[in-house]
């Protein structure tokens, strides 16, 4: 499932999902001091782009909860809403699920990126 879905995800809205996080990625890096943010969203944008076979671990300390809750306010909430409306439209059909599951996946990823890892 892991290269077929891949591809049909890509094809099918993972082009756009992953671009949000580009998107994301560059207005973070105008400023040196959102580098370090901005390159966790290029990094989180591979994974929007190809999402089957992979797993998301979540972790952390305190310097990570001060993060998330900097990105929830300025970038997190909008990506975060994206990724919940494409996956309630794919779990509409039984074919959807799989994919709805991986924007739900993308969703929770999107709202606690920092103290996060992709295996």
């Amino acid at each position: 499932m892991g290269c077929l879905g891949n591809l049909l995800w890509f094809l099918l809205g993972g082009l756009v999902s992953g671009l949000s996080w580009c998107l994301a990625g560059c207005l973070w890096c105008i400023t040196v001091v959102g580098i370090p943010v901005g390159l966790q969203c290029f990094k989180f944008a591979s994974l929007s782009f190809f999402p089957f076979g992979k797993e998301v671990h979540y972790g952390g300390g305190a310097g990570s909860l001060l993060l998330n809750v900097l990105w929830i306010l300025l970038s997190g909430l909008p990506l975060a809403i994206e990724h919940l409306a494409f996956g309630v439209v794919c779990c509409v059909t039984i074919l959807g699920i799989p994919f709805g599951l991986q924007h739900f996946k993308l969703a929770k990823l999107a709202l606690m990126p920092f103290g996060s890892e992709v295996y």
